[in-house]
């Protein structure tokens, strides 16, 4: 990051939510919530794939992957909203908005688009699935979309924070964004806006198109099951995933195209709280709740916990 920045501005303020003080002592309680139930799902989530071996498919795999970078997600974002909310105390160092910022923009959306993929490949092909979807290939699809959202963030992130911030230093919102940060620049913001443009643009196209083709081909081929009991089996096996990625596409659409009429502040916070917060505790309870391999796991854990908690209070 650049010396002169610091020189100039080595603290920023998040505005937050300008509000009474009750409504930030709810807000605080519910995003607590949220928190807790998005760390013991994710964290659960990985935990239950890990240790039953029946969860070691390519599925589960990139499940897992998708609760890790949900984790980043709410964790880079929750703990401080939390703070400010809680303490009033609402400013953030130049560096700490940085690690922030990096760990915000890791993307999701491109492991939500191999999963279509992985859904495509075992409703379409079932007989080559596993040769398809090897240990190789599975590795080399989650290593890809992580390289490149590291790559991006990172070069997002040093663009962002080598600008020049010569007061003021509030930001208008409840974590560090590149929007309201570009707000605060003294210096030339154009190459930031270019970043921007090519890159959450190649992001949206490229992943929602793999998401879409991916679909069309397993509408089709769930089309041609003659029986219905095998129609409901095959796409059962995707439900969940097309209930995350609707839930996912849906909140963005919300917050980037509709009119500039319709933008408030108010709302696009109200949606990114949705997105960075809400959709993370979501996630892991769309997979377990409608997913009865993921149930079956968790009910043999369970099990096997209180078997083994009697037997120690038997000792």
């Amino acid at each position: 990051m650049a010396e002169r920045n610091s020189t100039k501005v080595m603290e920023f303020i998040l505005l937050g939510f300008s509000v009474h003080r009750e409504f930030e002592i709810i807000l605080f309680l519910l995003i607590s919530v949220v928190y807790t139930l998005t760390l013991v799902g994710n964290l659960g989530m990985i935990s239950l794939i890990q240790l039953d071996s029946r969860l070691h498919t390519p599925m589960y795999f990139f499940l897992s992957n998708l609760a890790f970078v949900d984790l980043c997600y709410s964790s880079s974002v929750a703990p401080k909203f939390l703070e400010t909310l809680l303490t009033k105390h609402r400013s953030i160092s130049f560096y700490a908005c940085a690690t922030q910022l990096g760990f915000f923009l890791i993307s999701e959306m491109f492991l939500l688009a191999v999963m279509a993929y992985d859904r495509y490949v075992a409703i379409c092909n079932p007989l080559l699935y596993m040769v398809i979807m090897s240990r190789k290939v599975c590795m080399q699809l989650v290593i890809g979309p992580y390289l490149y959202s590291f790559s991006v963030a990172l070069l997002h992130t040093v663009v962002t924070f080598q600008l020049i911030y010569c007061g003021p230093n509030i930001i208008n919102h409840f974590y560090c964004d590149d929007v309201p940060l570009m707000a605060l620049a003294c210096s030339d913001t154009s190459l930031k806006e270019i970043l921007i443009f090519i890159f959450a643009g190649f992001n949206m196209i490229s992943s929602l198109t793999t998401v879409l083709i991916s679909y069309l081909h397993i509408v089709a081929a769930i089309l041609k099951i003659q029986s219905t009991e095998g129609r409901c089996k095959a796409f059962s096996t995707c439900a969940s995933h097309l209930t995350a990625v609707t839930i996912f596409y849906g909140t963005l659409i919300f917050m980037y195209l509709q009119p500039k009429s319709n933008h408030s502040l108010d709302t696009d916070k109200m949606a990114s709280v949705f997105y960075t917060i809400v959709i993370p505790m979501l996630n892991p309870m769309i997979y377990s709740l409608r997913n009865q391999e993921v149930k079956n796991a968790l009910r043999k854990a369970i099990d096997k916990g209180y078997v083994l908690l009697l037997t120690n209070f038997k000792k």
